[in-house]
């Protein structure tokens, strides 16, 4: 039968190795869990609905469901969580709020008040409006391990993971972390059903609940695995995340180069080069305080430097 790991009383707001296992796990395991939605369980009710202050503390969003032991983890092992499904809510909502988004007015925290949509999910459908219908594109918004050190909030990311809002953090792609305690503490959470990149507005997906299946398995870390990894059955991905935004594009590219060199056998320098005409590259989203940039090199391209 398969385990599943229930949302209830299991919500954390940061990534740390202090809390105690709320599930345990065996390499090899696919197993359920529940995420609620980023503006805490249960607050939205209906269409139509505007949240108002009291719904949402920051920085008490993007709440995680975890942490899920992995059963003999341990520093210097990299945590693959392979995606097999996501099955979603049926009601979402994006919004507008005063100081969090891509423009916000830091001073007045004016901009337009407090704004938002509430839409109905069905059918792989967003319903946008009675004439609009947007397809589902389901990712994950947090996922990550227990951090080197200390805690760190769902609202933010870093080489752990967490909040990092990737659309390719989605069914049938594997995301890996270097694990950084025994048991690796895995936490999920702050699903979408639609996100476009940087996430401009803040709270800017059509957050949702969900309920994803999901299998972890462990292996050597390679030995500059320093930021989360993307495996796609087109592309190989990395992450950065830091502020300013160069500096999270800088670190996607050199975690590229140091995977193209480690796994590939192409010389750095020449990987660097390769980077100028074949990466595809962007900036996921831009509101967290780590923003998050994905490089990406299509696995055709690299077949032809096999053998």
């Amino acid at each position: 039968m398969t385990q599943r790991v229930s949302k209830a009383g299991n919500i954390k707001y940061a990534l740390s190795a202090n809390d105690g296992f709320i599930a345990h796990v065996e390499p090899g395991e696919t197993f359920v869990v529940e995420c609620a939605i980023n503006a805490n369980d249960g607050t939205i009710r209906h269409l139509g609905q505007q949240l108002t202050e009291a719904d949402v503390t920051f920085p008490f969003v993007n709440g995680a469901t975890g942490p899920i032991e992995v059963k003999g983890a341990k520093p210097g092992d990299m945590l693959v969580l392979d995606i097999v499904g996501m099955e979603l809510d049926t009601l979402g909502f994006t919004a507008l709020w005063p100081g969090v988004g891509m423009f916000p007015d830091w001073v007045r925290q004016k901009e337009f008040g407090h704004l938002t949509r509430v839409v109905e999910v069905a059918d792989g459908i967003v319903h946008w409006s009675d004439k609009v219908k947007l397809p589902v594109r389901p990712m994950i918004g947090v996922a990550g391990v227990a951090p080197v050190a200390g805690a760190v909030l769902t609202v933010d990311n870093g080489p752990h993971g967490g909040n990092l809002d990737v659309q390719e953090i989605t069914p049938g792609n594997t995301v890996m972390f270097r694990v950084n305690h025994e048991g690796a503490h895995l936490f999920l959470g702050d699903c979408h059903a639609l996100q476009g990149d940087g996430e401009a507005n803040g709270m800017g997906a059509i957050e949702i609940g969900a309920t994803l299946t999901v299998k972890v398995s462990l292996a050597p870390a390679p030995a500059r695995l320093a930021h989360p990894r993307i495996e796609t059955p087109t592309h190989i991905c990395t992450l950065g995340c830091a502020r300013p935004l160069e500096d999270a594009m800088r670190i996607a590219f050199q975690e590229m180069i140091y995977w193209l060199e480690d796994d590939y056998a192409i010389p750095a320098a020449e990987a660097y080069m390769l980077l100028g005409q074949i990466a595809e590259a962007r900036c996921t989203q831009v509101v967290n305080p780590k923003y998050t940039y994905i490089c990406k090199v299509d696995k055709k391209l690299l077949a032809q430097f096999a053998g």
